[in-house]
């Protein structure tokens, strides 16, 4: 369960006939993307909800993550998991464990657990259509509907909040064949901030007695 929520989490980041985009909904993306890709570094702090209202399941958990460039460092405390990536290598620690598994990023990778596919999702393998606007957390968004064009995926549709004057992501949900709904729901955001490049890789100092599992 651990591991497929976690997957969901970062998809949030049709048919085999590409449907025609909505102009207005690739505007809003396109405008996502821009923004996002000027800034420097990104610090988001964001809470996770699995929901399947036919098993009664309802759990929320908090994380954070730090973006720059291909860089990212993803902190999920409740997951026991914490993710470092540099641009080249892949750090991934688990704390029940104590062991941290090494291996190559690839970016092109759809399964790759680089977190910054949720800004740039709509980009390959979607169709997408825009379904209005809301009101979330306060803030007035346009919404965003993502349809993958391969039908064997496990999610049938991601729905996008994007703030209408910061064209910021406030929030993100990842709709499962199985029922379950994935929330992602950013709390606090952070642009611009020094974050040297060490911040990015995992320091084997700081955990004693750590197992590394070299995987490349």
């Amino acid at each position: 369960m651990k591991k497929t929520a976690f997957f969901a989490m970062i998809v949030l980041l049709a048919g085999t006939v590409q449907a025609q985009q909505d102009a207005k909904a690739k505007a809003v993306l396109d405008k996502l993307s821009q923004t996002t890709k000027s800034y420097k570094s990104v610090q988001i702090d964001f809470s996770f909800t699995l929901e399947n209202k036919a098993a009664n399941v309802k759990e929320t958990n908090d994380g954070s993550v730090a973006m720059k460039g291909k860089s990212y460092f993803l902190h999920m405390p409740a997951l026991g998991t914490d993710i470092f990536c540099d641009g080249t290598t892949v750090w991934s620690y688990l704390s029940d464990a104590n062991e941290v598994n090494i291996s190559t990023n690839e970016p092109g990778d759809e399964g790759s657990l680089n977190p910054a596919n949720i800004f740039t999702i709509y980009e390959k393998g979607f169709n997408f259509t825009y379904a209005g606007e809301e009101t979330v957390a306060g803030k007035a968004t346009q919404v965003i509907d993502l349809f993958p064009t391969d039908k064997s995926k496990e999610f049938n549709k991601v729905r996008l909040y994007v703030d209408k004057i910061k064209s910021q992501i406030v929030s993100a949900k990842t709709f499962n064949k199985d029922g379950n709904i994935y929330t992602l729901v950013m709390k606090n955001m952070k642009t611009d901030q020094l974050l040297g490049d060490d911040y990015f890789k995992f320091n084997k100092a700081k955990y004693p007695g750590v197992e590394v599992n070299d995987m490349r």
